[in-house]
């Protein structure tokens, strides 16, 4: 058990000894003239796996959304997203900045969109109204505490986008998690979009970096990060399913905790959120005193996210602060 456990998110995951030898002994070439073999054969193999024509390695999420976006559509163009997805609320705007796209949301039922809503959404271009170029998907749903989207849902939605002549893109930051926790391959999601993006350094375990499976670029010698990527993508995938576990054991040690209310007492994958009482930043506050590091949301919202570098003890010792921290601020 770690002297502090940071539960803030699972980007605060640091490479494993592995994972850092792997990137050390590393080939790596100029990437922009498509010379490095590590990048090269991570594009390929994350390509393969999720069943596209090619992929592309990225520095961050956002920079992949945002690329996905921009190709999918031209300026002044529409783009559908939920109104808490990552794209709307954390990613300084690029949609419009970047894309020069009007974003425009629809509300999901606890992250899952009604099909029949979108569909009714759609707009068709003319002289007075921008038409709908994109359906922005998220899978898992960070904000609905790591909702999983159904398969049904995503093939329904790609009829309907089909229909109309829309493109789909799917943020599939943690859709590993997804893919973990229904058991449905990842290749059946990526089906029913054109373009999806996966994190690699959240619960995958890597230092940096997101896959576009899409097109083509370049970053130099970017094969000591590609390793990284490789390494998690043959090492650390099935794991997820321990995050999983920890994230339901963390969830009921804590629902009956004072001042406390668990949003959703069985967590679909390896997120939790719960409301307090007490303002959100005082329960965080008293909690860091303890020893362990959170983050809120809302005002009195707090989440809580497993990863690679939480173990069971870690949980244990969560679960303790978390009801020692409920007695005292109810008083």
């Amino acid at each position: 058990m770690r002297t502090i456990v940071d539960l803030r998110s699972d980007t605060i995951t640091r490479p494993t000894p592995e994972m850092r030898r792997a990137m050390a002994e590393a080939e790596v070439g100029d990437d922009v003239y498509d010379d490095d073999p590590t990048v090269n054969r991570l594009q390929e193999v994350s390509a393969t796996l999720l069943g596209k024509e090619a992929a592309l390695f990225v520095p961050s999420g956002t920079m992949s959304n945002s690329i996905a976006i921009k190709t999918h559509t031209k300026s002044g163009d529409e783009i559908l997203l939920d109104g808490e997805a990552h794209s709307m609320l954390y990613e300084a705007g690029l949609p419009a900045v970047v894309a020069a796209v009007l974003t425009r949301q629809f509300r999901a039922n606890k992250g899952i969109p009604d099909p029949q809503d979108i569909r009714s959404q759609i707009h068709v271009e003319s002289l007075h109204n921008p038409g709908t170029a994109l359906l922005v998907l998220e899978n898992t749903h960070n904000r609905s505490g790591g909702v999983v989207i159904p398969l049904g849902v995503h093939k329904e939605l790609w009829d309907i986008a089909q229909e109309h002549g829309l493109k789909v893109h799917i943020d599939g930051a943690r859709l590993f998690n997804a893919v973990v926790a229904s058991g449905i391959s990842v290749r059946e999601y990526a089906a029913c979009a054109d373009t999806v993006t996966f994190c690699l350094s959240k619960g995958l375990g890597c230092p940096v970096g997101s896959v576009l499976c899409m097109l083509g670029g370049g970053m130099r010698q970017a094969g000591i990060l590609a390793a990284a990527g490789l390494y998690a993508l043959e090492h650390n995938i099935e794991r997820l399913a321990d995050d999983h576990a920890n994230a339901k054991r963390l969830a009921a040690g804590i629902a009956d905790a004072h001042g406390v209310h668990i949003v959703d007492n069985a967590p679909p994958t390896n997120m939790i959120y719960f409301d307090t009482t007490a303002l959100g930043s005082l329960f965080v506050a008293e909690m860091a005193k303890r020893g362990v590091i959170a983050s809120t949301t809302a005002p009195r919202r707090i989440r809580l996210v497993t990863h690679l570098d939480v173990d069971a003890e870690d949980i244990e010792k969560t679960i303790s602060v978390v009801q020692e921290v409920g007695v005292l601020l109810t008083q």
